[in-house]
């Protein structure tokens, strides 16, 4: 394994991050795929075993099972300064914003119940998991403030946002004083690389992470075609961002199958070689232990720039999908005033 820095961080991490969405009870969440807490571990134990020592999970996987899960395992296999643990937290609900709970409120207890699911003291990355269009900025950037201040999160990152967002948080961040957010985890991968037209020219400029998530494409880059998994036929929100453009990402498909072979590697290994020559680290899910396994070897695969080259050549533009197409509809709406003190953004 290699490491490197978390952008502007302290945080020194592995070049795969392990993306923790898989682990969690079923019965509590939105996917049918995910693993129990018996097979998390074993998955977790291997990653360390490997030298990953960077972990991505969420409030919002299986109703913090996913959180649970991990934090007990750490525990278990690994001393606390050892690892790097980011966890992240989704916008107010209604219900939250007609009980008059303010977005400094609603932090500081979305951290504190994360805290209480990993059994940690903090999180080494705390990251704001999709722009909320219905609270001010100012009041996102302070309550995160307020937690980096009390201990509770080393550093903030973000997630699913665009670029002029990113740069608009930082801006407000540096006027007034807040921490600023040193990594962005957008979808990026060799299928879908919208990321690359302003995304990671900002965070080349201002050396900010990419910690790109659906590394793999939902498994997509990883099987040739007609191969087939649990998650391939049951993930629906996958799908959804997938499958209406599988006929031209299938050209790129059959290229990464053509260089594992020339090379004696899997799929995985090309594309995730591929993706660590554009980013610090990529979110990279497992629910088997090979899945680890091959990420893990892809760390030490160099391709040439003619082999990148033809690996990107086929690709054509794609929409916006997920979270990201709706936040195209929200940001359309959005009044953008800059403000100073009182009037907030």
């Amino acid at each position: 394994m290699k490491y490197t820095k978390l952008g502007n961080s302290d945080l020194n991490v592995s070049r795969i991050c392990m993306g923790c969405m898989g682990f969690g009870d079923a019965a509590n969440g939105q996917h049918s795929w995910t693993l129990d807490e018996e097979h998390s571990r074993e998955i977790i134990k291997h990653g360390l075993e490997l030298g990953v020592n960077f972990f991505d999970t969420a409030i919002a996987y299986q109703s913090g099972t996913s959180e649970q899960y991990v934090g007990r395992a750490l525990r278990d296999f690994a001393k606390r300064d050892e690892v790097v643990v980011a966890t992240k937290f989704l916008p107010r609900t209604q219900e939250d914003i007609a009980a008059g709970i303010t977005g400094q409120q609603h932090i500081g207890r979305m951290i504190n119940k994360s805290l209480e699911n990993l059994g940690m003291e903090y999180v080494d990355l705390y990251i704001y998991h999709m722009w909320d269009y219905q609270t001010p900025l100012y009041d996102i950037m302070e309550g995160l403030n307020n937690i980096v201040k009390a201990g509770k999160a080393r550093h903030i990152g973000i997630s699913n946002c665009f670029a002029w967002q990113l740069a608009k948080a930082n801006a407000l961040a540096e006027k007034e004083g807040f921490a600023k957010f040193v990594s962005v985890q957008g979808h990026y991968n060799l299928i879908f690389r919208e990321e690359e037209r302003e995304m990671a020219k900002l965070c080349a400029e201002d050396h900010i992470a990419m910690t790109p998530y659906s590394a793999l494409a939902g498994g997509r880059l990883s099987k040739a075609p007609g191969e087939t998994s649990k998650r391939l036929n049951e993930d629906s929100y996958a799908k959804s961002k997938y499958d209406t453009t599988a006929g031209q990402d299938g050209v790129i498909i059959e290229r990464v199958m053509e260089l594992a072979k020339k090379y004696g590697v899997s799929m995985t290994e090309i594309s995730l070689a591929w993706l660590l020559s554009k980013v610090t680290a990529p979110v990279v899910g497992a629910t088997k232990l090979h899945h680890m396994e091959g990420a893990a070897k892809a760390v030490d695969l160099v391709l040439t720039e003619k082999e990148r080259a033809y690996l990107e050549e086929p690709y054509v533009p794609h929409a916006l999908v997920g979270v990201m197409a709706q936040n195209t509809v929200s940001a359309a709406k959005e009044k953008h005033v800059w403000s100073t003190g009182d009037q907030k953004i």
